[in-house]
């Protein structure tokens, strides 16, 4: 803390605990700043390593959202093939509002605890201590208020780095609601609607004028968009490739004539 300026509690350790979290965090009250170039030097590499968690966590949440849109889509594929009007009903049944609900319900109770803290704790007035609260759970951090104590920044070091991941929980769970109704008005589309002949000519890949089942599987991924006819191409290339014989399907012996190994 000797390269550090501003407001200090008392203790050097939950000062130093304190400033490691709100400039990870991304919240940055301004309270305390670093003074030497020692401190700055410090300071940016936790700015970076800050953002470094705020992007792999994104990218953590996006790869969560394909995940769970993948999953939707196999599993109306499945009912489809079973009892498509009573599976379609089970899927709408999800944890999705479940998880929203929790996350709203540790959300509200992280700003309620926030905003009791800095009342009662840090002599804000109400009004000052909610503003404050929801200025830190979304990273704002205007620092025109913020944690004085010894014993309020030791609870803000714990709180800012729950509260901010609970209100990145939150909008995740809100985004994985509004994807998850578009996904699922669109597989109930396309497994509901009734297949035309114009389908049957577009799902025909070999051109024989029959549908197998797997011309039938892809043409449903296609308009899902879960595939793109490029890929289907190219997955077709690689069949020709491996078909050594030209026989249409894949064996061993065209393994070995298209792949030999190297002695």
């Amino acid at each position: 803390m000797d390269h550090m300026s501003g407001h200090r509690s008392g203790s050097r350790v939950i000062d130093a605990v304190y400033f490691c979290v709100v400039t990870m965090t991304t919240v940055g009250y301004g309270d305390l700043v670093p003074s030497s170039d020692t401190g700055k030097l410090l300071a940016s590499a936790f700015a970076f390593g800050g953002v470094a968690v705020v992007g792999t966590s994104l990218s953590k949440s996006a790869d969560y959202l394909v995940e769970k849109q993948e999953s939707l889509v196999f599993r109306a594929v499945h009912a489809n093939g079973k009892h498509p009007a009573r599976e379609l009903r089970a899927m709408e049944m999800n944890k999705t509002w479940y998880k929203l609900y929790a996350a709203g319900a540790l959300l509200a109770a992280s700003v309620a605890s926030g905003t009791l803290v800095l009342w009662k704790g840090e002599g804000m007035r109400p009004v000052d201590a909610l503003y404050c609260v929801c200025a830190t759970v979304t990273t704002l951090g205007y620092g025109d208020r913020s944690f004085t104590s010894s014993a309020g920044r030791a609870f803000a070091a714990v709180w800012v780095t729950v509260s901010t991941v609970v209100v990145a929980l939150f909008f995740l769970y809100v985004a994985e609601l509004y994807a998850e109704r578009r996904q699922r008005a669109l597989a109930r589309w396309v497994l509901t609607r009734r297949t035309t002949n114009t389908d049957l000519e577009a799902a025909d890949l070999d051109g024989d004028r029959r549908v197998g089942a797997a011309e039938f599987v892809l043409y449903k991924l296609k308009e899902l968009g879960k595939i793109s006819q490029e890929e289907i191409s190219e997955f077709m290339e690689e069949f020709d490739e491996l078909d050594a014989d030209h026989n249409g399907t894949l064996s061993p012996s065209d393994l070995a004539v298209s792949q030999p190994t190297t002695a």
